[in-house]
């Protein structure tokens, strides 16, 4: 708010936020990590699509994951807290190339409310305090970490003031040298000893792997600009994050598949079934053919073609739920009007769902969809010491284990300076040309249906954004079961049952809730709307420069 009160656009306000995100919010949203951004050009009158997914060493190989001493993949936990799991952070490299193209502010001055926040400080609520414990355990085992976010060795207490000074000199630092500090810097080669030589407490019993960053992997690093993915649905223009990001290519592809059916608001059972049946098969082909298309070959046009829509959708039974999990599908141009079931489909990696969203518009109608994260809450639990942030584990979004001779090839495998596939979903969607709505939301790879079921219920069911937002979610990612919230289940458990959906309560984390949406609306040329969550995490925040009424 401070930085739109002051003049300045959505993009620098973007940054501002995200910036101060990373000290409120740091076990998600830190300068460790990376992100994903979708923006609206008033200028121009585009939408822009901005890449700051973190990538692997170039040492990396396929079998990153594989422990030698057994043959076989780590465990998720064994991967998470070492410094395997870090990828180069790209948040630093994604703001300094916004900014250049879209921005009107200098990465100093946005810095600014972040470091008064750090050296201030904010009251610890409820949210932050269940963060810090679901990592206690493994806070402590690190020196430095257990340090910031447990002082005196213990847990912050709800309503207590925590500071983080040394994030506050790290970013004074950042607004005096520049991005290149970290990528050609000394924070970078602390980043990379951190890494290499994790600071775990000597009597830890834990094992904490190094990893093999080097400093020439963070020189480079580059943040990319790219073309978004673009649907047309219902009369609107829906554009996402294209990969690395999965998200844009499979929210777009299950919207090209509900297209081919009319959806009732007066019927939402059957709406909300067709919803999770486009969702299974748009995971299918997700978990299939995407990945990192400077290294694999991703066939997005085709992912995104009405035929194979088309072909996809005659597979849905209007009374009778698919079988998961479904084969994907041939995305090779060739569509015909049914085809019969494949063989083969590949089980749902693990992926982080914390992350954090926040969406901006500004007085000249820009428009920025923004998704910041380290991965998981926590991140990979390695604090580079003096510097107040956490280092994500973005590389356990990557499959750990190499494809089985003669099945489908992974397009997820690790690889040298690859960046891992990602759910991330910032969306903007125009009608005639302008902005209509723009969202997104935490969750991994709930993420996807997460913005698929607020895109129908406001664009299908009738329901307007802070209802759609709020409104009990599921999530079907070509699992057995459709995981739910309670409210959920328990509006529409028996009735989708009844056509064969296996509804279970999302086991989390946190349990039984699902993502933590915000977005907004507008709603006239001058009005807009915005919204957060009111319940989950806690509740978001939505705010407005000049409110137009009670």
């Amino acid at each position: 708010m401070e930085i739109l009160k002051r003049g300045g656009n959505a993009m620098d306000a973007a940054v501002a936020a995200g910036a101060t995100l990373g000290v409120t919010e740091p076990y998600v949203s830190a300068i460790g990590g990376g992100g994903y951004m979708t923006y609206y050009s008033a200028k121009d009158r585009k939408v822009y699509a901005l890449d700051g997914r973190e990538f692997g060493p170039a040492s990396m190989k396929e079998d990153y994951f594989i422990d030698p001493a057994t043959g076989k993949p780590l465990s998720f936990a064994d991967a998470v807290t070492s410094g395997l799991s870090v990828g180069v952070p790209g948040t630093l490299a994604q703001w300094d190339l916004a900014l250049h193209r879209f921005g009107t502010r200098k990465l100093g001055a946005l810095l600014q409310p972040a470091i008064r926040t750090a050296e201030h400080g904010f009251v610890v609520d409820q949210e932050f305090y269940d963060q810090t414990a679901t990592n206690e355990a493994r806070f402590r085992d690190i020196v430095p970490t257990r340090e910031l976010f447990l002082p005196g060795g213990k847990l912050p207490a709800v309503g207590s003031v925590f500071r983080n000074p040394d994030l506050a000199n790290t970013y004074k630092q950042l607004a005096k040298h520049g991005i290149g500090w970290l990528y050609d810097g000394e924070l970078g080669k602390e980043i990379v000893q951190t890494v290499t030589k994790p600071p775990v407490d000597p009597k830890a019993t834990r094992v904490v792997r190094p990893g093999v960053l080097k400093t020439s992997d963070l020189a480079a690093y580059k943040a990319l600009s790219k073309q978004p993915t673009h649907v047309s649905y219902r009369g609107y223009d829906v554009y996402g994050e294209p990969p690395s990001s999965s998200g844009g290519s499979t929210v777009g592809e299950a919207l090209n598949i509900l297209g081919n059916f009319r959806l009732d608001p007066r019927d939402p059972v059957t709406a909300l079934h067709y919803y999770l049946e486009a969702s299974k098969l748009a995971y299918a082909d997700r978990g299939a053919y995407v990945g990192d298309p400077a290294k694999v070959k991703v066939p997005l046009d085709e992912l995104l073609s009405q035929g194979f829509a088309r072909e996809r959708a005659c597979l849905i039974k209007p009374d009778q739920a698919a079988t998961a999990p479904v084969p994907p599908g041939s995305p090779d141009g060739q569509y015909q009007p049914c085809v019969p079931p494949g063989t083969q489909t590949r089980v749902l990696a693990a992926e982080g769902p914390q992350t954090t969203h926040l969406v901006v518009a500004d007085k000249w109608g820009n428009v920025a969809s923004y998704t910041v994260t380290i991965e998981q809450f926590g991140g990979s639990a390695l604090t580079v010491p003096g510097r107040g942030f956490l280092l994500n584990n973005e590389l356990t979004d990557f499959s750990f284990t190499p494809s089985a001779p003669g099945g489908l090839p992974d397009p997820n495998l690790p690889g040298p300076h690859k960046r891992p596939r990602s759910s991330i979903a910032p969306t903007i969607v125009l009608k005639d040309g302008l902005p209509k709505l723009a969202l997104g939301t935490p969750g991994g790879s709930t993420i996807i249906t997460t913005v698929l079921q607020i895109l129908v219920n406001r664009l299908d069911l009738g329901m307007d954004l802070p209802t759609a937002l709020a409104a009990p979610r599921a999530t079907q990612r070509n699992t057995p079961q459709v995981f739910a919230e309670q409210a959920f289940i328990d509006r529409y458990g028996k009735a989708l049952a009844a056509r064969g959906h296996r509804l279970e309560v999302f086991p989390g984390p946190p349990a039984g809730v699902i993502g933590a949406a915000t977005g907004l609306e507008f709603l006239r040329p001058g009005l807009v709307q915005a919204v957060a969550e009111p319940v989950r995490r806690g509740g978001g925040s939505a705010l407005v420069v000049r409110p137009a009424g009670p």
